[in-house]
């Protein structure tokens, strides 16, 4: 039996290669898809897929098993609570949630008993590169992060950095980096600081989505680096949450929770 699939955010360029991805999986099926322009995709079209403007006319009007969000915080949210609320296990590639959003979206989903998987990242080379990240981070404790992505980007830093640093506090202990008496001649230029690790993002056309992590020490560096070229690198982890989503009852964080990474 076919997994039955709607995807918000069809006309973004993660949207979009969404579909490609769900169309071409013979155990997927794309039942509709939600868009607030409810604009013609030609794909979408071809295959006779409609279209909702409305995210209860895609959840109420037909028999769905898992909503791939790609779209923005404030429609994620609303789109993934209705979700819950409809026992629709939700697969979530959507950044820039406050922490009452991931509060009130945990407490939905484990009420509910309903799986949701809410990832920053779905390229599997970026959940290493964190996961590698956090285990230098318990030899060197110095770290810059910085983090580049394309300039239509809204969320800054990215929903990656936000989690490698999280990854590595939990073996980190909290410490100002650098000089002491260090003075930002222009405010800013030493980016972000989490804990006292050091965040900068980059917005420039031309990049997708690259992040590199710094390490130092007494006369050495170690830098883990992913780079995204484009996003087919994001579809396999999409897959892979939609399988796996469906023997959820509860928020998982990050896709790394769902690899068998300490093997």
């Amino acid at each position: 039996m076919s997994i039955k699939i709607v995807i918000a955010g069809p006309r973004g360029r993660m949207g979009s290669e969404a579909i490609r991805m769900v169309i071409g999986e013979p155990d997927f099926e794309l039942v509709s898809c939600i868009d607030r322009k409810e604009a013609g995709i030609s794909l979408l079209a071809e295959k006779g897929i409609p279209v909702f403007q409305h995210p209860e006319e895609a959840f109420y009007g037909s028999d769905v098993d898992v909503l791939i969000d790609l779209t923005v915080a404030e429609a994620s949210y609303n789109h993934i609570m209705m979700a819950l609320q409809k026992k629709i296990r939700c697969v979530v590639g959507t950044t820039g949630f406050t922490a009452e959003q991931l509060a009130d979206i945990e407490r939905a989903s484990r009420e509910s008993n309903t799986g949701c998987i809410i990832a920053p990242n779905f390229a599997i080379g970026a959940i290493l590169m964190m996961h590698f990240s956090k285990i230098a981070a318990k030899y060197l404790s110095d770290i810059e992060i910085i983090e580049k992505h394309h300039d239509n980007k809204v969320d800054a830093p990215s929903g990656t950095a936000f989690k490698t640093a999280e990854m590595i506090k939990t073996v980190r202990k909290s410490k100002r980096q650098g000089n002491q008496e260090e003075i930002e001649v222009l405010k800013g230029a030493r980016g972000a600081v989490d804990d006292g690790i050091h965040i900068h993002s980059v917005r420039l056309p031309g990049l997708v989505a690259h992040q590199e992590v710094i390490f130092g020490g007494e006369g050495q560096l170690l830098t883990i680096k992913h780079d995204s070229m484009n996003r087919k690198s994001f579809m396999e982890g999409i897959k892979l949450s939609v399988n796996n989503v469906l023997g959820l009852e509860e928020l998982v964080y990050g896709l790394e929770n769902v690899l068998d990474l300490d093997s």
